[in-house]
């Protein structure tokens, strides 16, 4: 389950990152008229897409790490964005980045600390019901 989050997450991240040089999306340097942008912050959600992709491509184990490494980078910023305002790190932000910076750290911290992967249960070790009465039973 984190592999495939690592995949979702590295392509949406990719996607909003290419849609921040996008005019049409983009106008003002606000995406969808909500979100501050700039080449830097759209560079920087690209590089993410691609590291997400690429360790979801190699294992699960690694996408746990990427989100717990990822969601704690991002709690910084976020605290960072809260606290001194528009421009953290070189980069244009306001407050409803701030806020989707706050969410993308949790949803990621819960995803590398807290989500169990549900079990993979194999055939052979999966007791199917027996069409046969058991000896001790009586027709």
């Amino acid at each position: 389950m984190v592999q495939k989050l690592a995949w979702i997450f590295g392509i949406v991240m990719l996607a909003v990152g290419v849609l921040g040089f996008v005019p049409g999306i983009t106008g003002g340097g606000m995406l969808l008229g909500l979100f501050e942008v700039d080449t830097m912050h759209n560079i920087v959600h690209i590089l993410t897409g691609i590291v997400a992709v690429a360790i979801a491509a190699v294992s699960g184990a690694y996408a746990r790490l990427f989100f717990r490494v990822f969601g704690v980078v991002y709690g910084l910023v976020a605290v960072l964005g809260l606290t001194m305002g528009g421009n953290v790190l070189g980069m244009h932000m306001n407050m409803l980045d701030h806020l989707l910076h706050v969410a993308i750290a949790a949803f990621a911290l819960y995803v590398g600390f807290a989500l169990k992967d549900s079990p993979v249960v194999s055939m052979s070790s999966a007791s199917a019901p027996s069409s046969m009465p058991s000896s001790g039973s009586t027709m």
